[in-house]
C-alpha cells in the first residue's frame, strides 16, 4: 500500500505531460476566447485525473458501487485519451511533412471527431457478447476417436468493475451452446478479490463440457491475492492446472491436457515457477499434450517438453491501434494460430477487456477448437 502514493504521482505527472502536449497542439486552433480555453483546459485536466482512478477506485473509496463508478469514468477517459494521443502525435508528424499551414485548423478539428468515433465503435465491439471463432487444429498421430475432439477457450475475462455478472452470465450460456468436449479456461479471469468478485464469477460454476472445465492462472490473479482465487475456482467446479496434468479418456484414446502457473509467476510465489516440463512429468508418452499457458512466450519451454498444441491469450489481440504493434515487443504471437517446430500456438484475443472498455481491430472472442488428423479432416 505505501506504493500507491508513489504510483499515483508517477501515473498523474506523466498523463499531466500527455494532456498538456495535447492542449499545446490543438485548442490553439479549435477554440477562441477566454471561455473556451477554460472548457478545453478544464476537459484535459478532468481525464487527467479521473485516468489514475480506473485502477485506484478501490484504494479511494471503500464503498463498491462507488469505486466501480469512479472506473468506469477512469476507463472511458483513458480509452479516448489514448486515441486522441496517438492522433494528435499522427497529425503533428503530418503537418510536419506535407508542410502546408491550412491544414492547421481542419486536422485539429478531425482529431477529437475520429478519436469520438472510434472510442465509440470500441466500446460497442467490447461490451457486447463475443463471437465464436471455429479453429481446426491438426494434430500429427491424433487417434482417430480423438479426431472431431473440441475444447472450447475462454480467455482474459478481466471480470472486474466494469466486467459483471450479467456478461459472464451471456458468456457462459454460449459456451454451454457449443456442446465442447471440454472447457479451458487461460487466466486473467478478475479484477478484484474474492470478496468483490464471488457474485460476479459465479455463472461459471455452470459451465458445462464432457470431460470438465480446466484453469490456469493469468498474471492478473496474482494482483488480485492468487490463493484465494485458486480455492474459489476449485470451489466453483474449475478444476485447476498448476504446473501438473490430467489424462483424459475419450472413447478409449487418451489425450493429456497440462497447465502452467503464470510466465511471471515466480515473481510473487518462486515455488509456483512456470514449468511446462514439470507439468508433462508422468504423462504418457504415446498421447496428445495439450498446453494451457497464459502467455504465448511459455511456447519455447512448451515445445522444448514436447507438446503438440499450446492454448494462451494475455495478448488481447492488442485490443485496439495502436497497441497491437506493441504486444511483439514482449510476446511472440499476438493473435491466432502459429507454429514453432512441432508445436503449435494458438493465441485467443480473450474473451473480456483490460482498461479502457474499447475494442478496435481485435475483436474478443470464444474459442471453439476442433483437433484433426494432421493428414485431412475426419
Amino acid at each position: 500500500m505505501k506504493a500507491v502514493p508513489g504510483f499515483a504521482l508517477t501515473t498523474v505527472s506523466l498523463l499531466a505531460f500527455c494532456h498538456a502536449y495535447i492542449a499545446w497542439r490543438l485548442l490553439p486552433a479549435l477554440v477562441t476566447g477566454m471561455p473556451g480555453w477554460i472548457a478545453g483546459i478544464g476537459l484535459l485536466a478532468l481525464s487527467t485525473l479521473l485516468i489514475p482512478l480506473a485502477m485506484l477506485a478501490r484504494f479511494v473509496t471503500p464503498r463498491q458501487i462507488l469505486a466501480d463508478r469512479l472506473s468506469w469514468a477512469g476507463s472511458l477517459a483513458m480509452g479516448l485519451f489514448s486515441s486522441v494521443l496517438v492522433l494528435t502525435l499522427l497529425r503533428d508528424i503530418g503537418l510536419t511533412l506535407a508542410d502546408e499551414p491550412s491544414l492547421t485548423k481542419p486536422t485539429a478539428l478531425l482529431v477529437p471527431i475520429l478519436a469520438g468515433l472510434i472510442t465509440l465503435v470500441g466500446f460497442i465491439n467490447a461490451r457486447r457478447l463475443p463471437r465464436v471463432v471455429e479453429v481446426d487444429i491438426p494434430l500429427a498421430g491424433l487417434p482417430p476417436a480423438l479426431v472431431g475432439f473440441t475444447i472450447v477457450q475462454i480467455s482474459d475475462l478481466h471480470i472486474g468493475p466494469t466486467i459483471k455478472r450479467r456478461h459472464i452470465q451471456a458468456v457462459v450460456d454460449r459456451v454451454n451452446g457449443l456442446g465442447a468436449d471440454a472447457v479451458a479456461i487461460t487466466g486473467d479471469l478478475v479484477d478484484g478479490s474474492v470478496k468483490q468478485l464471488a457474485a460476479d464469477i459465479a455463472p461459471l460454476a455452470e459451465l458445462e463440457a464432457r470431460h470438465g472445465s480446466y484453469v490456469v492462472t493469468g498474471n492478473h490473479e496474482y494482483y488480485a491475492g492468487v490463493g484465494a482465487w485458486w480455492a474459489e475456482f476449485a470451489r466453483l467446479g474449475l478444476h485447476g492446472l498448476m504446473n501438473e496434468h490430467r489424462v483424459i479418456a475419450h472413447d478409449g484414446a487418451k489425450l493429456v491436457l497440462a497447465g502452467v502457473a503464470d510466465y511471471g509467476a515466480q515473481a510473487f510465489d518462486p515455488a509456483q515457477r512456470s514449468d511446462p516440463a514439470k507439468a508433462l512429468a508422468g504423462a504418457p508418452t504415446d498421447a496428445p499434450k495439450i498446453l494451457l499457458a497464459h502467455q504465448p512466450r511459455s511456447a519455447g519451454a512448451a515445445a522444448a517438453a514436447g507438446f503438440d498444441l499450446q492454448l494462451s491469450g494475455h495478448t488481447h489481440g492488442g485490443q485496439f491501434w495502436p497497441w497491437p504493434l506493441f504486444v511483439r515487443l514482449q510476446q511472440p504471437y499476438t493473435a491466432g494460430l502459429h507454429r514453432l517446430g512441432r508445436l503449435q500456438v494458438y493465441t485467443s484475443r480473450g474473451t473480456g477487456y483490460w482498461g479502457p472498455p474499447k475494442r478496435f481491430g481485435a475483436p474478443a472472442e470464444i474459442t471453439r477448437i476442433r483437433l484433426l488428423a494432421a493428414d485431412g479432416p475426419a
